[in-house]
This record gives C-alpha cells, structure tokens and sequence, in this order.
C-alpha cells in the first residue's frame, strides 16, 4: 500500500483510491450485516422466541464478525508492506479483506440464535479493544525509549558518559566530518560537555515558572472563590486564549519588546544585558504557561466539597484563612499536577527559547545574558546536512535520554508529594 517511488504521484493516487474502496467497502458491508442480524432478531421475537440481547445488539454482532477480520487484513497488510516483507499487489488485499469480511459475516449470521449473548460477545469485544488501545500507548512509549537509549549507546561509544555529565563546553565544531573520514584534529576537538544545555534549560524554566505559578495560582484562588459568575465567564476563557497563540508568536513578542525592554530596565541599575538573555525569554515562557496552572488550579479549587469551606466557615475563619489553611492543602494534589504540566511545558519549549535567549551554550549564573537548552541543541542536531551517524547527530539522542529522565524523576517525586497529600487530607 506504500507508492513505487518509480511511478510517480499516479502511485499515490492508486493507493488513496485502494484506501478509500476499502473503508467504503468496509462501511457497505457492517450496514448489511447489522441489518441482517436485527432483521432475524425480530423476525425471532415476532415468532415468540425469547432473545437473550436486544434486535439491534444482534445486529452489531453480525457487523463485528465482518468488519473486524478485514480491518484486521487491512492492517497486517499495511504492516507486511511497511516492513517491505512482501510486495502486495492492491487489488489483491480488496479482493482478501472482502472474502474475508463475506466469511465472518456469514458465520456470524449462522451462529445467531436466541440464547446467543450477543450484548456479552459485543462488550468483550469493546474490551479488547479498549486493550489494544492501551497496548498500542505502551508499546509507543516503549518504542519511543528503545530508540533514543539504542542511539545514545551509540553517541556514548564515541563520548564518555563521563565528559557528557560533567563536561561544561558543548562544541561540536566539526565532528561530523568523522562520519566522512574527514575528522582529522578539527574533529578530535570536539567538545560534548551537557552542563552548560541542562544549566540553561534550568535557569529559563525557573524564571518562567517564577512568573507563571504566582500568577497562575492567584488568579485561579480569585476566579474561584472571589469573581463573580459574569466575571469569570469572561475572565477565564480570556485567560485560556493564551494557551491557543503559537509558540512562534509568543517569539516575536519577546525578541521585539520584551528582549529591549529587559535591555532597557537593566540599564536603569548600570547592568549590562543582552538581546539574547534567559531573562526575555523566561519571563515571556512564563506567561505562555500560565494558562495550564490557573484552569487546571482553578477547576481542582471548584472541586473541593463546598462541606469544608461551610465547616471552616462555621468555626468561625476568614475567607482568606479558609483559602490558606483548607481549601489550598485539599487541592494541593490537583495544584501540584497542574505546576509539573507546567514544567513539562517549559522544559520542552524550542521556539521561544532560539528566538529570545539564541543558541549559544552558555555556562553562566547571569539570566541577562544569552543561553540555550537542550531541546534547541536537539533540533540543531537533528536538522541541516550532517550526518546521521555523527557524533553531533547523535549528541541529540544522548541529550533526550537524559531530559527524559529529568522529566521522569519529576514524575515519581511529585507522584510521591501527590501521595503524601492526600493521604493527610483525606482525597
């Protein structure tokens, strides 16, 4: 089902039309076979007979014995022609998942009758399903980290783990000329020290999140317990539109205001900044981000039982004492999951990062000057004419092996706090 490159567009064409024929097929055949089996269902009901499952629910049954087996020949041939194991002719996978749906249904009208549990054979049926949809999320997952852990082993063949951890010079100068047999002393001076990417990445996702929690959270504490109804109905969905403005957008914004304007205060105080500085481009992540703190806070707020703010109220407390001491610790599992979604966000942000803070690698505790992170040196490596098994391609693979486990250990430990929480409060 995967065009001959020799063909041409005509190839794809074909292919679009085979795909088409087949769920077309696929559609015409399920509406038969529920029509026949809710025919026979009430054809027995009209005879007397006591059916075990409802008309329609027999109906599905008979669709599920057709459609099914030739979903299942369509996948297994997409996959045999992924693979490149056989080269099928297409005409030859319709003709197959036709006989194939033609068989089950027949089958399936066969063996109606009317003790036949269908609504058991349709929810089992629902559940696997369900299973498989699940499966396919895990084994995606697990695909996804076998190939970065088999392509860092590779990167860390040619580097030590050592210098990558602990090394605070990135420069990759001309190590993909190695990959060529051009290497030469240019490339034997390469440099693949990760502090400065993971400093960098660290230090604009705390200025972000110095700006988004405080203000994502209050926010969420007012449009909860203090706006009222007509307030929030336009605060909240203003806020949420931050949320839709692309990444590049948010870019533009901070290299063309926000960059000068830190430039400008900073020069106020007789500091020197630059227009590239993890300063810009922090303070305009933050605000990107706090649309995912306040509606994610603020619905957990909403979700606390109202019995507790009466309780804290009849003792006699404060509204903002009731906030403080009641309400905040009830939702602080829900808080804290809405601050990691934060965090995720901000580790994984590219765009505003090349456009406000550049691509230096920068090893610096000075948020006013340039810096990157990795997700920007993981884009850099993977694009342009290198390589793919030079060690600077493959840096990008060794870089999102260690971010993932980064992203993980935050995972258990706010898994751990979450816990913690609501084992104390009662959620």
């Amino acid at each position: 089902m995967i065009a001959d490159p020799e063909l041409g567009d005509g190839a794809d064409v074909d292919t679009g039309d085979t795909i088409f024929t087949l769920l077309a097929g696929t559609v015409a055949l399920g509406y038969m076979g529920y029509h026949i089996g809710r025919r026979w269902a009430l054809a027995a009901q009209g005879g007397g007979a006591v059916l075990h499952s409802r008309p329609h629910q027999y109906g599905w049954y008979v669709t599920s014995w057709g459609v099914v087996p030739a979903l299942l020949v369509a996948v297994a041939a997409a996959f045999i022609q992924l693979f490149g194991w056989v080269n099928l002719v297409e005409a030859s996978i319709l003709v197959t998942a036709g006989a194939v749906a033609g068989v089950g249904m027949w089958w399936g009208r066969r063996t109606l009758r009317p003790g036949l549990r269908a609504r058991n054979a349709l929810d089992l049926l629902v559940r696997r399903f369900l299973l498989c949809a699940a499966l396919i999320s895990i084994l995606t997952t697990l695909g996804i980290i076998l190939s970065i852990l088999f392509e860092s082993i590779r990167f860390f063949g040619t580097v030590s783990i050592q210098e990558f951890i602990t090394g605070t010079t990135w420069a990759p100068g001309s190590s993909f000329l190695e990959s060529a047999g051009r290497g030469g002393e240019s490339a034997s001076d390469a440099s693949f020290g990760a502090v400065p990417l993971f400093a960098g990445t660290f230090m604009i996702t705390i200025v972000a999140m110095l700006v988004a929690l405080p203000i994502g959270l209050l926010s969420a504490i007012y449009m909860a317990e203090y706006a009222t109804s007509r307030i929030r109905g336009i605060a909240k969905p203003t806020l949420e539109v931050l949320a839709g403005i692309p990444t590049v957008v948010y870019g533009f914004f901070a290299a063309v205001y926000v960059a000068p304007f830190v430039v400008d205060s900073a020069g106020l105080f007789g500091l020197e900044a630059s227009y590239n500085s993890a300063l810009a481009a922090g303070l305009v992540m933050g605000v990107m981000i706090i649309p995912f703190i306040s509606s994610l806070s603020d619905d957990v707020i909403n979700s606390v039982p109202d019995a507790m703010r009466e309780g804290s109220y009849a003792l006699g407390t404060t509204r903002a004492e009731t906030i403080r001491q009641v309400l905040l610790p009830a939702a602080a599992p829900g808080i804290i999951s809405a601050f990691l979604l934060a965090v995720s966000r901000a580790l994984g942000e590219t765009m505003i990062v090349v456009m406000a803070a550049g691509m230096r690698a920068n090893l610096t505790w000075n948020p006013l000057e340039g810096m990157t992170t990795v997700t920007v040196r993981i884009v850099a490596a993977l694009t342009g004419d290198t390589s793919f098994d030079s060690a600077e391609t493959l840096s990008a693979f060794a870089l999102g092996l260690a971010l993932f486990i980064i992203t993980l250990g935050l995972n258990l430990y706010s898994t751990i706090m979450i816990r913690r929480f609501k084992q104390k409060y009662g959620g």
